[in-house]
């Protein structure tokens, strides 16, 4: 079973801002090294992203759509529905956080990993993933402000001009910048995808400092925690079924099954962690733990379900044809006469 060890990483810092929080000045700090890191994670995404394969993968346009269909209005149905949950088995923040991970677009590269391992459309994974992360810069924040409303992290103008100027800008910076500075983000690639990570884990540790400095860690008990992974675990084995099933009966091919099987039911904590942490601002820290959890479990299942599809597709190869089968009895059998 994987463990990623990036999550070990961040239950790291949650710890450490559980034991050190930030306060006071140090909080100021923080906050506004956070908000320009996520700034610096937004123009790198804008830099990666290829344009030009991006609009060359619109020709496979009803698998990106299918894509599309389960991250950003399946997802958030389901999240919606367990609105009945509260106060039963979710609390009310911890629902926010179950309908924000609902929101939050596709992963690239573990589609891509999964896809890959299971024989699949790899091409078709590239291109979904990146669309989804596309369209997520957008349909995140407004369907977050749409479904969450006020109580999300008091969405308003001012709030929709900070994910603005936070998110969007500089995604479209780097996207206009890519022309000059594409060759060097994809030749340093290894060494940018640790400032990521290291950003990241600044706004998972500026997030968690400001939930332990207000208390909000009493208002999740165990049997809570139990609760949310049940119900993690029910909408995964949904979306799982759905797009598998799901692109059965719209025709797809073995192979764009799979990728829309890997890329349909996951979500990417990379652009999930801080787009919470400029939706919910002092909120955030509970608004990630449901990402978090939902995180590694899609890790763990998709590994499993990605080395299934790779065995069937090997005993599918070796396997003999029941045509060449029936012709060498019929041949046998004109010798024999």
């Amino acid at each position: 079973m994987p463990i990623d060890p990036y999550i070990l990483l961040l239950l790291g810092t949650v710890g450490l801002a559980a034991l050190f929080p930030a306060r006071g000045s140090a909080a100021d700090v923080a906050s506004g090294a956070s908000t320009a890191a996520v700034a610096l994670l937004f123009f790198l995404y804008g830099a990666r992203l290829s344009t030009r394969e991006a609009l060359d993968g619109l020709r496979h346009w009803r698998l990106h759509v299918t894509v599309l269909a389960c991250t950003f209005l399946v997802f958030p149905l389901l999240g919606l529905a367990a609105r009945g949950l509260v106060p039963v088995i979710l609390t009310h923040p911890l629902y926010q956080g179950l309908l924000f991970l609902t929101l939050v677009p596709s992963t690239v590269q573990s589609s891509i990993a999964f896809t890959s391992m299971a024989r699949g459309n790899v091409p078709a994974a590239i291109c979904a993933g990146s669309f989804s992360s596309l369209v997520g810069i957008v349909a995140t924040p407004l369907l977050a402000a749409s479904l969450l409303g006020g109580s999300g992290g008091g969405f308003s103008a001012d709030s929709l001009l900070k994910i603005v100027l936070q998110l969007l800008v500089p995604f479209l910076a780097g996207q206009l910048l890519r022309r000059w500075i594409g060759g060097f983000v994809s030749r340093n690639k290894r060494v940018l995808g640790l400032v990521d990570r290291g950003s990241i884990l600044l706004v998972v540790y500026t997030a968690f400092s400001a939930g332990m400095v207000q208390g909000i860690w009493h208002q999740v008990s165990p049997a809570r925690l139990g609760g949310l992974v049940v119900v993690e675990a029910v909408i995964l084995a949904v979306m799982l079924l759905l797009t598998w099933y799901g692109g059965k009966a719209l025709r797809f091919g073995r192979a764009d099954r799979i990728a829309i099987q890997f890329a349909g039911s996951k979500k990417s904590l990379a652009a999930g962690l801080p787009m919470a942490s400029v939706l919910f601002g002092a909120q955030a820290a509970l608004a990630v733990l449901p990402l978090m959890l939902f995180h590694q479990m899609q890790l763990i299942v998709c590994a499993v379900i990605a080395k299934r599809r790779a065995r069937e597709a090997a005993a599918e190869v070796t396997a003999p044809k029941p045509g060449a089968a029936t012709r060498t009895v019929v041949g046998t059998g004109t010798r024999s006469g």
